[in-house]
């Protein structure tokens, strides 16, 4: 679950870049005494992911807007399906708008993406996971996404496990005795992965104790060798230019996780509108 403080955070620098000043257009052609209806209607077909941060950005600026969620997190749905409904005051409902559509439409767009790898990947036992390719600011909401559609998250940030990259591993002569001795500097419930781009790299990460092994841009027929000389020894993990044309051939190598960077940094955002209805129009503007 998204917390209700990390929610606000997102929803109020939203808003402070679209309307630091408020909403000239609003304020010079509704009345403010207008009231209005609203329904979020998918264009397209997807998953729907937001429903929380929808709402709360539709009633930051008038605790008297109300929103209705008529669709759950997580679930399929088709075009012209009305996912949620708002009514109250029309001034905030408008000035909201943008801001609440910006942030449904790009988790709704993150969950069916990853919806469509973790059905491609159906049957072979790997997990899709996300990576640390986020928008700035919106990473809480892109997991979350993530998770709407079926995936799961990789660590959220750098203070939550170890993982040594290409540049970590350019500053190092021995792999074997660099990873033991972080093994040792370690609390013992920390997990250490280790990405190697190399077949030669996997039996030092292994030495080393290593409990991850990031294949990184390995061919199909290279993630073969390499999960048969890690052999049950480590979590093997595929990661690299993973598309979604690709990734079942990935899977059926026998890996364990497959982290898919694009789908936070790739995914486009669905199709949803907020279609208004007027219920009074309050008095002269």
């Amino acid at each position: 679950m998204l917390a209700a403080e990390t929610i606000d955070r997102v929803v109020r620098t939203a808003l402070a870049e679209d309307a630091p000043s408020g909403d000239l257009t609003t304020a010079a052609f509704v009345d403010e005494q207008a009231t209005a209806d609203a329904a979020l209607v998918a264009r397209e077909p997807g998953v729907f992911s937001g429903a929380a941060v929808f709402a709360a950005a539709m009633t930051a600026l008038d605790a008297a807007v109300e929103v209705t969620v008529r669709v759950e997190e997580g679930v399929r749905f088709d075009a012209g399906t009305t996912l949620a409904e708002v009514t109250g005051p029309a001034r905030p409902i408008l000035t909201c708008e943008r801001t609440a559509l910006n942030l449904v439409q790009r988790m709704s767009g993150i969950a069916a993406a990853t919806a469509a790898h973790v059905e491609a990947v159906a049957g072979t036992g790997a997990r899709i996971v996300d990576t640390r390719k986020t928008t700035p600011g919106l990473r809480a909401l892109e997991r979350h996404a993530v998770r709407c559609g079926g995936g799961h998250n990789h660590r959220a940030g750098l203070s939550d496990a170890v993982m040594a990259k290409d540049n970590h591993l350019a500053l190092i002569d021995d792999l074997a005795a660099a990873v033991a001795a972080a093994k040792e500097r370690l609390p013992h419930t920390t997990h250490l992965e280790v990405e190697v781009d190399r077949l030669e790299q996997i039996e030092p990460a292994l030495v080393g104790g290593a409990d991850t092994i990031m294949l990184d841009n390995f061919t199909p027929a290279e993630l073969r060798r390499g999960v048969e000389r890690i052999a049950g020894r480590a979590v093997v993990e595929a990661s690299g230019g993973v598309t979604l044309e690709s990734v079942r051939a990935i899977a059926e190598t026998g890996v364990d996780v497959i982290s898919v960077g694009a789908l936070t940094h790739g995914s486009r955002a669905l199709d949803l509108g907020l279609d208004m209805t007027m219920t009074s129009p309050g008095g002269a503007a």
